[in-house]
């Protein structure tokens, strides 16, 4: 039996990082398909294979985290270093696409008739779609956050149901962003202001998309009991 003289994970051979990195890039293909040729083949069937992948990849941290005891305090230390880098580096990539907006918003440029909005742009009224999805927003937090204390209580049927709340919630926003894409009069092509509107809505709702694949896993675990510990409650943080 192998004797480690240090108290740091060392992760064994993966396939799951590569086969999810090589799904990607079919997935982009995918994408560029779909925006050319108008079909969804490639793009469902990347989605269906990557999803496999992550479920596979999840599995695993569960086992090694919960059931082998390989994520003692200082490993936990680490991962929680590590997601407060990538927390500020998600901070600075929609940083760059606000800075793009304020730019075009409060000197805007003769090409667009030098004023903001551009000329001849119908656009949304803040107070109906936008504002209703921001509400699903605050709602989707506040049941998180419930969510999150039920568990540090060992209350894990109010944090079924609070889970459950805010995975509801996240798909119902995630309809509407669909639905206003659907009824926008102007596209990604459309000047600065569509180009802004999409990039960042778009990032937006596809980081919403993948913050809920990880709350139904979560679910998953809170639906069949499955153990939470005081020291990996970190992957549900």
């Amino acid at each position: 039996m192998m004797k480690f003289n240090h108290c740091y994970h060392l992760v064994t051979v993966s396939p799951w990082p590569l086969m999810s990195s090589l799904n990607l890039m079919m997935l982009l293909t995918g994408i560029l398909i779909f925006f050319h040729n108008m079909k969804l083949n490639l793009l469902f069937m990347s989605l269906l294979i990557l999803m496999m992948n992550f479920f596979q990849w999840w599995r695993d941290v569960i086992r090694e985290s919960t059931y082998q005891g390989f994520h003692n305090k200082i490993v936990v230390k680490g991962l929680q270093l590590g997601m407060v880098m990538f927390i500020t580096s998600e901070l600075m990539f929609f940083v760059s696409f606000f800075w793009s907006y304020f730019h075009m918003y409060l000197s805007p440029s003769v090409e667009i008739g030098g004023i903001w909005y551009p000329m001849n742009l119908i656009v949304f009224n803040p107070y109906n779609i936008p504002l209703l999805n921001t509400l699903i927003l605050l709602s989707s937090g506040l049941s998180i956050t419930f969510c999150h204390f039920m568990i540090l209580e060992s209350n894990l049927n109010k944090g079924q149901f609070s889970m459950l709340l805010t995975l509801i919630l996240g798909v119902i926003f995630t309809y509407f962003q669909y639905l206003e894409y659907n009824e926008s009069y102007y596209s990604i092509n459309d000047s600065v202001y569509g180009s802004v509107f999409f990039m960042l809505t778009g990032f937006h709702g596809l980081h919403v998309i993948i913050g809920s694949s990880f709350n139904f896993i979560m679910y998953i675990r809170l639906l069949f009991k499955l153990i939470f510990f005081i020291i990996i409650i970190f992957g549900f943080s």
